[in-house]
């Protein structure tokens, strides 16, 4: 099994254990401990997302090539992560559990989808920063800051309403995604007109915007999760509210 080296993360801490649904006999109290171990794999699996993600990014503000190059080895972490959860996953599908359980479990596969898919970000930011780090400093009014600071304030509150089972705090994290979507065409619109004015600086541009995208997507993968856990704890699939068309067909939406 997979070990993991990290502290246990603040939303493990800090939450109250699973309660168990209801008294269960003896036959089905097994499952019910695969399943939490199922659930605090998740919760390992997300802290060291969210910890990638920070790191890359400290390691483009701090210009650290060894950071940087620290995320992108420690990214087959949640590559297993995936694997480990998807297999515990098929084994706890297999036991017939109840609709509540059910949910958990096809939800957690896929929150544990989107984790990984978050790590794949955090080592594009690592990798571009390294190229970034290769030349002089860009100097464009280009604020990433504010942009990956909402990002990983969603995906904490993402996280966090899984484990406290608060559906309200996953709702809240959903809207904030257009605001960082927003961020980012700003962004990339600066950074091109940076490119026509000064062709010199071309390349540290187009890394700069794979980074801001890469952050983009961090955000978006973090309202993945966020609506999962609505429809976890509401069995109520938002993921496409408020973008159908009148004939229920999709106007456009996230990248998966």
């Amino acid at each position: 099994m997979l070990e993991t080296p990290w502290p246990k993360p603040h939303f493990l801490r800090e939450a109250a254990p699973l309660p168990l649904a209801k008294r269960m006999p003896e036959v089905e109290k097994h499952f019910d401990e695969e399943l939490r171990a199922f659930k605090e794999k998740l919760l390992f699996m997300g802290s060291h997302a969210e910890a990638a993600v920070t790191r890359s990014l400290e390691a483009m503000w701090s210009r650290n090539d060894s950071m940087a190059l620290q995320v992108e080895r420690d990214d087959d972490v949640l590559d297993r992560f995936e694997i480990e959860i998807d297999e515990l996953a098929v084994n706890l599908l297999t036991k017939a559990p109840l609709a509540s359980d059910l949910r958990m479990v096809v939800v957690g596969m896929k929150v544990s989808h989107n984790l990984e898919r978050i790590g794949d970000e955090a080592t594009t930011i690592s990798r571009r920063a390294v190229e970034l780090n290769r030349e002089p400093a860009l100097l464009v009014s280009v604020d990433v800051s504010g942009m990956a600071k909402l990002a990983l304030q969603m995906l904490k509150e993402a996280l966090d309403s899984f484990t406290q089972m608060r559906p309200d705090i996953a709702r809240s994290v959903v809207p904030q995604d257009k605001k960082v979507d927003a961020m980012n065409r700003q962004f990339q619109q600066e950074l091109s007109r940076t490119m026509v004015q000064d062709p010199s600086r071309i390349n540290a541009c187009l890394n700069m915007m794979s980074i801001c995208k890469s952050i983009e997507r961090v955000g978006d993968h973090a309202a993945n999760i966020a609506e999962e856990v609505v429809y976890l704890y509401e069995a109520m699939d938002i993921r496409h509210a408020g973008s159908l068309s009148a004939d229920g067909h999709s106007s456009g939406g996230r990248d998966s």
